[in-house]
């Protein structure tokens, strides 16, 4: 694995979230850039165990490395010094899918916890809820709700210092997604694939 503070960052969240006896959707991963801006992103996406595929409940979720924060950390890697610190764009997106009836968007929020997930000191921001309604047959159509969560983790001396920082600072989050993803999983929606007969909560 290529030795950078990203890659670090990367590796954290994933130990984070698997800790969370989540697992990984491995077809959903990606590492890209953007060859224009020079912009680095890794998205990726996990789900409770036994929740089939594609599951009903899924938390997508992304890491931006920004060109800018690439030089800063360059200069910090020659020079030992931070003028401007480096940034990672953090985005989660917790998605409710295959639903048979429009999801109520107040009652998904009321059962979700009433603090916003934490990274580190950084308070991450609810920024949108957004319904889709996705129609494989006219007739039968589906519906999902995504609601996302965001914010900009900033990597000071000490982190940049010591990688294993990000460890403690990702930790709580991965314990954040996966209670929030249970929450949703309990919540009692009609599915489009179970004929929108209303499916029993694991237990």
């Amino acid at each position: 694995m290529l030795d950078h503070v990203f890659s670090d960052a990367i590796g954290s969240l994933r130990e984070a979230l698997e800790s969370a006896r989540l697992e990984r959707q491995t077809l959903e991963e990606r590492l890209q850039t953007d060859v224009l801006l020079g912009d680095l992103t890794w998205v990726t996406s996990y789900a409770m165990p036994g929740e089939g595929d594609p599951p009903r409940v899924r938390c997508d979720l992304t890491l931006e490395w920004p060109t800018w924060s690439q030089t800063s950390y360059r200069n910090w890697y020659l020079e030992g010094e931070v003028v401007e610190p480096p940034e990672i764009t953090v985005e989660i997106v917790l998605r409710l899918q295959q639903l048979a009836s429009t999801p109520t968007a107040a009652d998904v929020l009321a059962s979700l916890p009433t603090t916003p997930p934490f990274l580190g000191d950084l308070q991450l921001e609810r920024s949108g809820t957004t319904v889709e309604t996705i129609y494989d047959e006219v007739e039968n159509p589906a519906w999902a709700l995504d609601l996302t969560f965001e914010g900009t983790y900033e990597l000071d001396d000490a982190t940049l210092e010591d990688g294993a920082a990000m460890d403690d600072h990702f930790a709580g989050l991965g314990g954040w997604i996966a209670g929030a993803l249970v929450r949703l999983g309990d919540l009692r929606f009609d599915h489009a694939d179970t004929g929108g007969q209303p499916e029993t909560p694991a237990a």
